[in-house]
């Protein structure tokens, strides 16, 4: 499944995001601008704005206030990868170089609060405070989940529920934000826009699941994510979980002790082994796909339209993506 088909409903509206956002990225700054226009060459596929605008479209259509909360959305999501790469120490985002790679951690830092600050004012212009309060749980959520993974990761003792708890924060809580800002910059009907949050918190939980997947997939068959590199980062997630609360106890804690330690490439193949063997993939799998159908479920209140259809197939897209 192809996301330029997806986004085919909005691509113009897509086309005049590009615009605003450019815009609103500018500055007046010499580095600054030079940063920026670098970031802009490492345009992603803009699924957050996108999300936002389809979710305009399914219930009122696209307008002004559609714009501003897209930008919002994307001025806040680009501040916390370029805080993200900074605090993971990345060296390349997209195939590029990332900011603090080129420019070192001071610069990439600042440059993610400019964004952040950017992303703050273009609400308060626009008196669109709704906007700043939705995006604000989102960040503070963000942040929380970020910080309990850490804490968790330290101790290791991360059960589904506290899985679930995190996931929900640091991805979900983006994803959900995008859709009901687009459902609130478009309608007034308080459970039209429920049901867009509620459908991207769900979509994003399964998106995040399969993000957790491709980690125990063969290099073979995904692109740029190392295999076993959250077993090596110590991050405990579904499929281990999963793979802790039914195999023996004997075999779990040995499993334990590998990743606790430094693991090499022998540890981190009998922990991917160990996955397999207690199906801890196929039991993600099944999770994501419930939360994608309880998600495509939320938009049965909204009349068929090729928005609705695309937000279903993007539903379908979270759990079938290949990286």
């Amino acid at each position: 499944m192809d996301i330029n088909e997806i986004s085919k409903p909005v691509a113009v509206y897509m086309d005049a995001f590009s615009d605003v956002f450019k815009k609103q990225m500018k500055s007046n700054m010499m580095l600054l601008d030079t940063v920026v226009k670098y970031m802009i060459r490492q345009r992603g596929k803009r699924l957050r704005p996108m999300l936002v605008l389809l979710s305009a479209e399914i219930c009122g259509g696209v307008n002004n206030r559609t714009y501003i909360g897209a930008t919002m959305v994307e001025l806040l999501h680009t501040a916390a990868l370029v805080h993200d790469d900074v605090v993971d120490q990345a060296a390349e985002r997209r195939g590029m170089a990332s900011i603090n790679a080129v420019w070192k951690n001071k610069i990439a830092v600042l440059v993610g609060d400019y964004l952040l600050s950017r992303g703050l004012l273009v609400a308060v212009e626009h008196e669109e405070f709704e906007f700043l309060r939705i995006t604000s749980h989102a960040v503070r959520r963000m942040s929380e989940g970020e910080l309990l993974q850490i804490q968790k990761s330290r101790l290791l003792d991360i059960d589904e529920a506290t899985y679930f708890r995190i996931i929900s924060d640091k991805t979900a809580s983006l994803i959900s934000t995008c859709c009901e800002i687009g459902g609130y910059s478009a309608s007034d009907n308080a459970d039209d826009r429920a049901a867009l949050r509620d459908y991207g918190e769900l979509v994003g939980l399964a998106f995040q699941i399969r993000d957790d997947i491709f980690d125990y997939v063969s290099r073979g068959s995904m692109i740029g994510k190392p295999v076993g590199n959250d077993v090596k980062e110590k991050k405990l997630t579904l499929p281990l979980i999963h793979s802790f609360s039914v195999a023996p106890k004997k075999e779990s804690k040995a499993i334990l002790k590998l990743i606790k330690g430094k693991p090499d490439k022998n540890d981190v193949r009998a922990v991917l082994n160990f996955v397999q063997q207690h199906g801890g993939l196929d039991y993600a799998e099944r999770k994501a796909q419930e939360l994608v159908d309880e998600a495509k479920g939320k938009l049965a209140r909204f009349p068929d339209s090729p928005a609705k259809t695309a937000m279903l197939d993007f539903a379908d897209f979270s759990i079938q993506r290949a990286l």
